[in-house]
């Protein structure tokens, strides 16, 4: 890109960094340092702010590059991300929304623990939620290094490196100084923002066509190199067997994952009541509906207009699709319009990823302070020690995923976002489900729940395809593939709730009737609840 793209984008960028940044030191100076204040924001959100918030924490840079490139690359197949990502919220709402905001108090490990030996349940359940935390993170700053490569007009490893450590810091200045509710604001400015581009692309794009949608189908198939296939299912997933699979691993795990995420999990506990968690999370369906909607029409519109050579050229992986996709709408490279768009729909893009980086930096630290650190000083903490500690975990939880997000630079995000789904999916989402349900569960049954279904999906990630044995993965010279699967949902999300259940069943511990009494009267009529 040219000096006069990058001049706008990189104006715009920092103004919204500057309003954050402001935002986070206001609420720095008015906050009192409880663990409350901290972790949810005081529990002061109206469900309005909060769905606004949880769209903005779920609407990811997956969803507004990865996906839109997925779609732009492969039609059909792309569009499982899209359903996954959708129908996954009405798991959400019908089966946690509620019951979470009623048991628990900060993290999703408040669930699980109601009615078990704390110590063990907190340590296994914290340390599958920082694992996914960080999966999640590595793909948004695999997003933030696609973004900075194609602004600079620098594909080379540099650009795309200072890139991720920047929005390392910046994540880590966010949660470190504003906590929740800084975070939840910065959720909001941002998930007006990308509504609002997402919009304006999306009616430019209908406007190109005239309206018409099929015949945007029909460029898009025609421009794709691969004809009608590429609006039929099977060009990505489709080749043989072990592909199909692939699809089946995938869709389990997006469906399946929203539920086990703890940064989701956490929003509902800044709003007051379990009918307002649950008034959130219709209004992030609606919300997140329309967005998912619209990338349809951005992911076809990126084929039929920009073409998927170009969209290859700028990214293998499709990471820039819509940013390409704005600059051609504006009126081509070297229009005061294509600068204007391209330099909006870019910043919206750094606004997204920092957004959703803070929010799940702050869960990650949330559960190494409140679960670990806490279970492991085997002694109960002082709240501004605990806020403390979290403050340090943001940094520790930042470091890391900058050095897995230099590792994984090259792979597409939403690819990325589907692996943590199934982390999420297996092993906290059995714990949960068994713990708010299953009248029998027991320790060693939570216990077993989580490692069997986290252990299994790490493993088997590491056996696979994406990490080595083609040209495509992190290690490509090298070849201990075993697993042939890309996703492990298909055999690790079972794996979960088998071991659960086996755990339960083989424990010579008696489940406590009254606490779960206890919990099953506080989960559905909110008594005794935080």
């Amino acid at each position: 890109m040219t000096g006069n793209h990058q001049t706008p984008a990189l104006v715009l960028f920092s103004v919204f960094v500057a309003v954050t940044l402001g935002i986070t030191t206001w609420v720095s100076r008015n906050r009192h340092g409880s663990a409350e204040e901290f972790y949810a924001g005081g529990r002061l959100f109206s469900p309005m702010e909060n769905g606004f918030a949880i769209a903005g924490d779920y609407m990811s840079a997956a969803s507004f590059l990865g996906v839109t490139g997925l779609i732009a690359l492969f039609g059909y197949d792309g569009l499982l991300y899209v359903v996954g990502f959708f129908v996954a919220w009405l798991v959400v709402l019908f089966l946690v929304a509620e019951l979470v905001r009623n048991c628990g108090r900060f993290t999703l490990a408040d669930v699980v623990a109601a009615r078990m030996s704390e110590r063990p349940v907190r340590i296994a359940a914290g340390t599958s939620s920082v694992t996914v935390s960080v999966l999640y993170l590595v793909a948004q700053m695999v997003g933030a290094g696609s973004l900075v490569a194609l602004l600079l007009g620098n594909t080379g490893e540099a650009a795309r490196s200072w890139a991720v450590i920047g929005v390392g810091a910046l994540m880590v200045v966010y949660v470190s100084l504003g906590g929740m509710r800084a975070t939840t604001w910065i959720q909001i400015v941002k998930a007006v923002l990308l509504l609002g581009g997402t919009v304006v692309l999306t009616v430019l794009v209908l406007v190109r066509f005239h309206g018409d949608f099929d015949q945007l189908l029909r460029t898009a198939a025609d421009r794709s190199g691969h004809g009608a296939a590429f609006l039929a299912p099977g060009l990505k997933y489709g080749g043989d067997w072990t592909a199909r699979f692939d699809f089946m691993s995938l869709g389990l795990a997006l469906v399946l994952g929203t539920a086990g995420l703890p940064h989701i999990l956490s929003r509902f506990y800044t709003v007051p009541t379990a009918q307002a968690a649950r008034r959130s999370a219709v209004w992030a369906i609606g919300l997140i509906g329309g967005f998912y909607l619209m990338t349809i029409v951005l992911g076809f519109g990126a084929a039929a207009i920009v073409g998927p050579q170009a969209l290859r050229g700028a990214n293998a992986s499709g990471n820039t699709a819509v940013p390409l996709l704005a600059l051609d709408l504006g009126g081509g490279a070297g229009s005061t319009g294509g600068t204007v768009l391209f330099a909006v729909v870019t910043a919206v893009a750094f606004a997204t990823i920092l957004a959703v980086v803070a929010g799940i930096t702050l869960a990650s630290s949330a559960s190494v302070a409140h679960d670990l650190y806490a279970s492991l000083r085997r002694r109960n903490t002082e709240p501004r020690s605990e806020v403390t500690v979290a403050r340090i975990a943001a940094v520790g939880v930042g470091v890391v995923a900058i050095g897995l997000g230099l590792l994984a630079r090259d792979l597409n995000v939403a690819f990325l976002v589907g692996l943590a789904f199934a982390v999420a999916a297996s092993a906290n989402l059995p714990a949960l489900l068994y713990s708010l349900f299953w009248r029998s569960f027991t320790t060693r049954g939570a216990v077993w729940a989580v490692y069997g279904g986290l252990i299994p999906a790490l493993a088997l990630v590491v056996l696979s395809p994406v990490v080595s044995g083609s040209p495509e993965s992190l290690f490509p010279d090298v070849d201990f593939q075993y697993f042939p699967l890309q996703n492990p949902g298909l055999v690790s999300i079972p794996l979960g709730f088998v071991a659960g259940w086996l755990g339960t069943v083989t424990s010579t511990e008696i489940a406590d009737e009254a606490r779960h009494a206890e919990a099953e009267v506080r989960s559905l009529t909110g008594a005794g609840a935080a």
